[in-house]
């Protein structure tokens, strides 16, 4: 059983695809056992409630330096003992003592074709608004493991959607999460569970033919 923390700032629409995959049986052999929230009160703790999965917030305003939260948000997420950690719209620069505890086991959703719009300050429609400001007839979105940099760890799954004519950031963002974000996300946890990811020395990864049973 692949044990998988999912960690999100928001709302939680990609972690409710994961939740509704996790539901529905097209998620075998994976169990979300914790979500981690940095804002309180957000709506995905209600959507993990609602799941019946354990919900907590560890916010940096409860602590006196950055430090001692990067601290208590290793320590949540290691108490749950995960195989996998998820940022599922999670605006937190995860610490390097996670990524070296956690290596090719944290992934990433970015809303569009890494390498563009992605890296500091492309988070949220800030993203959109600068495809469209660039004129891109293409954009989409990206799930990649988690490495010292921002939004340049390897990529695993990506998916193109195309920009039409009258969009704006907010109607771009919906159909990227609809067409792109929902889709790949909860493929990319399956991927995993299923041992298809493979992450090579050259930092690309492959993903391989799922053995027969």
């Amino acid at each position: 059983m692949l044990r998988v923390v999912v960690c999100v700032s928001g709302g939680g629409t990609n972690l409710q695809a994961i939740l509704d995959c996790a539901a529905n049986g097209t998620l075998p052999g994976v169990e979300i056992v914790r979500v981690i929230a940095n804002n309180p009160g957000v709506y995905a703790l209600e959507r993990a409630k609602a799941a019946g999965v354990e919900g907590l917030c560890i916010s940096p305003k409860e602590f006196g330096t950055r430090e001692e939260f990067n601290d208590a948000l290793l320590a949540a997420v290691s108490e749950a003992q995960p195989d996998l950690i998820v940022l599922a719209g999670f605006l937190v620069a995860i610490p390097p003592r996670m990524v070296a505890a956690y290596p090719n086991r944290i992934i990433n959703i970015h809303p569009s074709l890494i390498p563009s719009f992605c890296g500091k300050g492309y988070y949220g429609l800030k993203v959109h608004e600068a495809a469209l400001a660039r004129g891109v007839k293409v954009s989409g979105a990206t799930v990649h493991f988690v490495d010292e940099g921002m939004d340049s760890g390897p990529i695993i799954l990506q998916r193109a959607v195309a920009v039409q004519d009258g969009d704006t950031p907010q109607s771009l963002q919906r159909r990227i999460m609809e067409e792109a974000e929902w889709q790949i996300l909860p493929e990319a946890i399956r991927l995993i569970a299923q041992g298809r990811v493979q992450v090579g020395t050259d930092r690309t990864t492959r993903i391989t033919e799922r053995q027969a049973q």
